[in-house]
């Protein structure tokens, strides 16, 4: 019981310490959604050079896009002719970073933390994009008949404040929802269960204990927001602050699906260019903060009021508020996501229905009533078919498989639900090789048909 209700302090503290940072990160993403159109990315984007790979790093470090988001948003930059260098600088440079995991590590880890991930963010997307351009030239690489741009830009300035709380508060925030839980989750179990000064008394060596995170945060998917809390935590108990930074680089930067996919899109140079720069960079740094910077500016006891309880950086009351906005915001999350699964699966029962039914119904017409045969070629009847895609976690997914497959000839309509891992395309035919090629080009997974 002792151990249940530690674990509800610490979560309900921890929760207390980001809530008021969370949301305002979450207000800053759709701020920078609906006024940093993605037509104004594309334009930097294009040339072989250095100026276009920082470019590109600055552009992506303040977007809000976790791994998952900024796989196919890459590939698309890729596919529309962004360079292969700008292209691996975005994928390197966005995830690390995002206005709601700038301002969680300020909150959690303090205000140097948060520029030093800042500043390291954007040198090793440059130095990746840079090496890309220099050595990965030659990957053979079909760049044509690609997908397009991840998102067609539907929310524009028109959408003013609606569109900046739908996207921030509802959209983005559901699409890290379950990682952050996970997170914080997995941050508060860590601070009950772990011994205090745990890495001091046993892992005290600071090189081993970087390469220990480095291996166990490469393969793993860790959101850049949901990274923070598990550092914080593993500091408290001696962790050193460059082994968090390989944390905070490695874990949101890389995993296994995000390696697979530039292994396919971009090649095998390219992807070593990928991990050669986040890892040489991630120890690089790391032990250039444990050698070489004031290890006072990463005493997380003096930002972090809940961890130390030393004083506080915002009222408690706005503490509470904001704790409890976050976890309604949360919930009623949820509870829109089932009413819309719910209302999805009624909906394609009722077209698939429909479908048939008029189907049927044409095929028993009297031949008597059958129109007259002219010149002119009859057209197809539209058919709705479900397919299974694996891979689809948020809106930049169904975003990017939605406005790709509406492009393929005789698709009209294309419906996709990352929650049911589920794809339904109303067509006149159906180029099932080219469904499959389009999806697997993004980086999710084409199943099958379903009966």
């Amino acid at each position: 019981m002792n151990l249940i209700i530690e674990f509800a302090d610490a979560l309900f503290d921890l929760l207390k310490a980001m809530s008021p940072y969370l949301l305002l990160g979450f207000f800053f993403a759709g701020v920078l959604k609906v006024w940093f159109p993605q037509r104004w990315i594309d334009r930097y984007m294009g040339k072989s050079n250095w100026m276009s790979v920082i470019n590109t790093a600055i552009l992506g470090i303040p977007l809000p896009l976790c791994s998952c988001g900024v796989i196919p948003t890459g590939i698309s930059f890729y596919r529309n002719g962004a360079s292969k260098g700008s292209s691996v600088s975005f994928l390197i440079s966005t995830p690390q970073t995002g206005v709601d995991s700038i301002m969680v590590t300020y909150s959690l880890l303090g205000l140097p933390f948060a520029i030093i991930r800042v500043i390291v963010a954007l040198i090793t997307g440059v130095l990746g994009g840079a090496a890309t351009n220099a050595t990965a030239k030659e990957d053979d690489v079909n760049t044509n008949d690609g997908p397009q741009s991840c998102e067609n830009d539907k929310m524009g300035t028109h959408q003013g404040w609606f569109g900046i709380f739908r996207y921030g508060f509802y959209e983005f925030l559901m699409d890290i929802a379950k990682w952050l839980i996970i997170g914080i989750l997995i941050a508060t179990l860590m601070a009950v269960i772990i011994p205090e000064n745990f890495f001091t008394n046993y892992l005290d060596n600071e090189p081993i204990s970087m390469l220990v995170v480095l291996l166990a945060s490469i393969p793993l998917y860790l959101c850049a927001t949901a990274s923070v809390p598990i550092a914080a935590v593993l500091m408290l108990k001696g962790l050193s602050p460059g082994a968090a930074l390989v944390l905070l680089m490695a874990g949101p930067a890389t995993n296994a699906a995000t390696i697979t996919v530039i292994k396919k899109v971009f090649g095998n140079r390219t992807l070593i260019s990928y991990l050669g720069s986040i890892i040489l960079g991630a120890l690089f740094f790391g032990t250039l903060i444990n050698h070489f910077l004031p290890r006072e500016w990463f005493l997380i006891n003096q930002h972090t009021e809940h961890l130390s309880h030393s004083h506080e950086l915002l009222p408690n009351w706005l503490q509470i508020a904001s704790t409890i906005i976050l976890v309604g915001l949360i919930i009623n999350g949820y509870i829109r996501q089932y009413i819309n699964k719910t209302n999805y699966n009624k909906s394609v029962k009722i077209k698939t229905q429909k479908l048939n039914s008029s189907v049927l119904n044409k095929a028993h017409e009297p031949l008597n009533n059958a129109p007259q045969f002219t010149s002119f070629a009859m057209a197809k009847p539209i058919q709705s078919k479900t397919f299974t895609v694996k891979g689809m976690t948020c809106s930049h997914c169904k975003a990017s498989v939605e406005s790709n497959l509406i492009k393929l000839n005789g698709i009209s309509k294309v419906n996709a639900s990352p929650q049911n891992n589920q794809l339904v395309i109303e067509a006149s035919s159906f180029d099932l090789d080219q469904i499959k090629s389009t999806i697997e080009s993004l980086g999710y997974e084409f199943i099958q048909e379903n009966k």
